[in-house]
Parts: C-alpha cells; sequence; structure tokens
C-alpha cells in the first residue's frame, strides 16, 4: 500500500518568490511537475498547501534547497545584473538556465571571498577604473601594454584555447574571477558581476571559443567600468551605433582596441585588400590573430575598408551552429568551468584543514576520484 505524502505549510510570500525566481512561467512550472496551474496558483495564494513530495519537486526544478521552503520569508538576494542583450520583447527576461547560471556564479563569487579570507588573502581586485567619458579605444591599448599582448605573442598561441586561457590567468592574476558555465546561446553570451569583491566574469561555454574571447574582454570592461550586466556581446557588434547602448558601444570598442589595435588592424587589412571579405581570408586572419571573423569584419567596415553593403552580405552567409565541442571529462571540465584560481583558494583551505574534502567536492561540482588529477593538472 502506497502511503501518502503529508502536506507541509509553505509561506506563500516564500512560494511565490522561489517561481518567481526561477524564470519559468506558471504554464511552464506546470508540465514540469505534471500538475495544474491551478494548484500551483492556490500555492502562491496560500488556498492549499503542497505535499513534501511536491516540495522535493519543486526544489529539483527550481534548483533551490529543500530548507529554503521552510522560511519565515523570502530570502534577501541581490537583484539579476542589468540586461543589455537587446533582445526585441525580452527585455529583463532570462531563460531559467541563465537565471540559474547568475545564482551560481553569485555563489562562487561569495565562495571565493570566504575561502581567501581563511587565508588571509586580499582578493581586492588589482586594476585601474574607467569612466564612459574615457577613450574605450585608449583603455583597451593601456591594458593591452600592461597585460603585455603584441601581435607576435598573438600569432604564437597555438589557437583559440590557448589564447583564451592565457587571457584568462592574466586577468585572474588581477583578482577578477573568470568562470564558463553553460547557458542558452539564443539568451546570452556572458555576464560580468561587478559590485562585489571578488569581480566575476562569466562566459557561456556553449559558445564558440573565438566568440568567447571577445566575450572575455568586453566583461572585463564591464569590470573596470563598475557596470555588471548580461549580454551577447558579439551579436551587438553587427547593430549601428544608433541602437546600441553607450555602455555596450564602449565595451566593444574596448576589447576590439584590446584585441586588434586600430594599427595592426589597417596593416593587415591593406595586405590583403581586394580579398578581405573572402572565407579563406576571413579565416586565416581569424586563426593567425587568434579573433573571431565578426571581429574582423566590425573592424573592417569601421575603419571604411568595406561597405555597409559588403558588410551585411558577408554576415548573412549561413553559419555553422555557434556551439561548443563535445564536453570534456570531468577533470578538464572542471578546470575550464571553475579557472585555476577558484580551484586552488578551494585546494589551499582543505590542506589548511579551513573546510572538508566533501565541501570541496561539493564546491569543484565533482567526485572525489577527479579531485587528485586536477590539483595535479593545475600545477604544471
Amino acid at each position: 500500500m502506497t502511503r501518502k505524502s503529508f502536506t507541509v505549510d509553505v509561506e506563500p510570500e516564500v512560494m511565490e518568490w522561489a517561481i518567481r525566481t526561477s524564470g519559468y512561467t506558471i504554464e511552464e512550472l506546470s508540465k514540469k511537475l505534471k500538475t495544474s496551474e491551478s494548484i500551483i496558483k492556490a500555492w502562491i495564494e496560500g488556498r492549499k498547501q503542497p505535499t513534501f513530495v511536491q516540495i522535493k519537486n519543486l526544489s529539483k526544478h527550481l534548483k533551490r534547497p529543500i530548507a529554503v521552503f521552510f522560511l519565515p520569508e523570502p530570502p534577501k538576494e541581490k537583484p539579476l545584473p542589468k540586461d543589455y542583450r537587446m533582445l526585441p520583447g525580452r527585455e529583463g527576461i532570462f531563460d531559467p538556465k541563465t537565471i540559474l547560471a547568475i545564482r551560481t556564479a553569485r555563489r562562487l563569487q561569495n565562495v571565493s571571498r570566504e575561502l581567501a579570507e581563511n587565508l588571509q588573502i586580499d582578493l581586492t581586485p588589482d586594476i585601474s577604473y574607467a569612466n564612459l567619458t574615457d577613450s574605450a579605444r585608449e583603455w583597451g591599448r593601456n591594458y593591452r601594454n600592461l597585460f603585455k599582448i603584441t601581435d607576435f605573442v598573438q600569432k604564437r598561441w597555438r589557437d583559440f584555447y590557448e589564447a583564451f586561457n592565457a587571457l584568462r590567468e592574466i586577468i585572474e592574476s588581477r583578482n577578477v574571477l573568470v568562470f564558463q558555465i553553460s547557458m542558452p546561446l539564443e539568451d546570452v553570451g556572458g555576464f560580468a558581476l561587478a559590485d562585489d569583491i571578488p569581480p566575476v566574469i562569466v562566459v557561456n561555454s556553449k559558445d564558440q571559443m573565438q566568440r568567447r574571447i571577445f566575450t572575455l574582454m568586453h566583461e572585463f570592461a564591464h569590470i573596470i567600468l563598475k557596470k555588471e550586466g548580461v549580454d551577447i556581446p558579439e551579436d551587438t557588434l553587427y547593430r549601428t551605433t544608433t541602437n546600441i547602448d553607450i555602455v555596450e558601444k564602449w565595451c566593444n570598442e574596448f576589447a576590439s582596441e584590446f584585441l586588434l589595435p586600430e594599427n595592426v588592424a589597417k596593416t593587415i587589412f591593406n595586405q590583403n585588400r581586394g580579398v578581405l571579405t573572402q572565407t579563406e581570408t576571413l579565416n586565416r586572419l581569424s586563426r593567425r590573430y587568434k579573433v573571431s571573423k565578426g571581429m574582423l569584419l566590425y573592424n573592417m567596415r569601421r575603419l571604411n575598408y568595406i561597405t555597409d553593403e559588403e558588410y551585411k552580405k558577408v554576415i548573412e552567409r549561413p553559419k555553422r551552429e555557434r556551439s561548443g565541442e563535445g564536453g570534456p571529462p570531468p577533470d578538464i571540465r572542471c578546470i575550464s568551468e571553475k579557472g585555476s584560481k577558484f580551484i586552488s583558494l578551494v585546494s589551499a583551505n582543505v590542506n589548511n584543514r579551513f573546510i572538508t574534502l566533501n565541501d570541496a567536492l561539493d564546491y569543484l561540482a565533482i567526485k572525489s576520484k577527479h579531485y587528485e588529477k586536477i590539483l595535479s593538472t593545475i600545477r604544471g
């Protein structure tokens, strides 16, 4: 005989908050829970209480701990970062997976700070901050010089992965953490959390690596502006200056100048006049300088090497699916997602017995059998 699940008391305000902040509509949630919309509305309005089994299902689908549903009132959470995506009809409306990624990044940000405090490590960012009234291109050049990035260095990077990892390492050495999290490509390219220590950059791990490089530097620009936000950076390169937010325009110009300074761009464009928009040329220059074809085209148009008509014709060519490669082994995935800086903080806390190994496995989202291999890899 099957025992019927008992009902539990959940404050209506807590239920409403948990559902509203998940990103799911009541209709979507009803399908996932396999229950009627009227029952979910009754929970929110306090006319009906859920069973414990239903709470477990809510916890699973809303990605909230079961204990949250027993709070007397909704917990205090920071608001979602500003929406800079400029998606028609989607202003401030994010996919549930994107919302989960933001919550995950917030948690990793808080955990990083606590781990650093345990070790008496100062995570105050070692960066200079800019204003929107400053020249974005000048700041891009200055940071390129500060990070010692030259066209020779870019050409020596074996591939886009090495380029991304090299830039990530430099940025993290300045106490700006970089995470890679899977999110819907059509919803977000990356986001920046600039309102706390340490600042955090998140790049969509589903995107092509050459696009991730541009996103990384675009989001770094958000950090030095202290303007947190969610966006699809490279897609805004295809927009005219009249319908792009001033913050996004500044960050695009910073990233563009950092990755391909105007003097370098003019040199290589002059060398390839007449074949600039050919696929072979774009592929070759993209591989050589470890920048996306979209960014090359953006600079070609900006510097008047191609017309608006030529630019439009190229970007409307059929494109391959913008997705990353197949899933890597768990240890490689952990390093890619969390980064060496965060993993090192976790490891040092385990070694100093500030946290347990189980805590570390939870923070890194791995199984114990992968832990030592991960540490061995990041230590080189």
